[in-house]
């Protein structure tokens, strides 16, 4: 499946995330290597989906999702998300990470690389394209400015449009798409599998993994976390949630390990993420 038919997928709801997902974590070094993978024609791996009945339950965001089924992707966030960004300008409905890592990307006609916006260098420079604009209006739209002018800026445009077809031509690269489907496929066994492919590339944290089989039982999981602390932060102490999670299982287990979650029952954790946020706030005491 081409790129530009994922990404329409997303918009109509068919291609989400699961709630146990991790958020977008990429930079924009890794970014631009992903766009110049593209742009030379490299391959850039394929996507893994997991097919299941549509539940808004176990889904990331508040997007709308196609009735029936859905296709939750478990192994390929980063790249669709980056792609999805620079060619919408703007994040996914599933997005939940820094989107500076993915806006403003600019491609340099002389030299053929990707960067992002600086004023100094860029500002009026006909060297520099705005790839989303790129990718929005078509290459052909370039074509038809510079014809209808003679100025220089697109006279120089013109004779570069094969560089601007190539950019233009990255949203119909194809994408090789595995499905993980069938009834036997729990959730408990997705999770698994999710782990497995993950741990091999962004590397996933104890603290992720864990999270991972808490959300599969509990979707709010994330969400209750997440209001933990942007209320620590509201107090000005910005903490991340592999600490909370960490805090969580010191009360539960009287040990630092993730991994002796793994015995801990969802009601249980629930119980003990509220009594956790008391004693940090300091509105109970041990």
């Amino acid at each position: 499946m081409n790129i530009q038919t994922i990404l329409s997928q997303i918009d109509l709801g068919s291609y989400a995330l699961p709630e146990f997902q991790r958020g977008y974590v990429w930079n924009r070094d890794q970014v631009k290597k992903l766009m110049d993978s593209l742009y030379r024609g490299y391959p850039i791996g394929s996507l893994l989906v997991w097919v299941t009945p549509t539940d808004e339950n176990i889904t990331r965001g508040d997007g709308l999702l196609t009735p029936g089924s859905v296709n939750l992707i478990l192994d390929g966030q980063q790249r669709v998300t980056s792609l999805y960004g620079i060619m919408r300008g703007k994040p996914p409905k599933f997005f939940d990470g820094n989107a500076a890592a993915f806006t403003g990307l600019y491609f340099n006609l002389d030299e053929e690389q990707f960067e992002f916006y600086a004023p100094m260098k860029m500002k009026d420079n006909p060297n520099w394209v705005n790839v989303t604009d790129l990718l929005q209006k078509g290459a052909g739209n370039y074509i038809q400015i510079a014809l209808q002018s003679d100025h220089a800026k697109n006279a120089f445009l013109l004779n570069q449009m094969n560089k601007l077809n190539k950019i233009d031509n990255i949203k119909n690269a194809n994408l090789y798409i595995q499905e993980v489907a069938g009834e036997d496929k729990t959730i408990d066994v997705v999770v698994e599998i999710f782990n497995n492919v993950n741990s091999g590339g962004t590397k996933l944290s104890k603290g992720d993994l864990a999270f991972a089989k808490i959300c599969a039982q509990w979707p709010d999981a994330r969400v209750e976390m997440k209001k933990i602390l942007s209320k620590l932060k509201a107090a000005l102490y910005n903490f991340e949630m592999d600490w909370l999670l960490r805090c969580v299982t010191v009360y539960l287990t009287g040990k630092a390990y993730f991994s002796e979650l793994a015995a801990i029952p969802t009601d249980d954790f629930k119980k003990g993420l509220g009594e956790t946020s008391k004693l940090i706030d300091g509105s109970s005491k041990i």
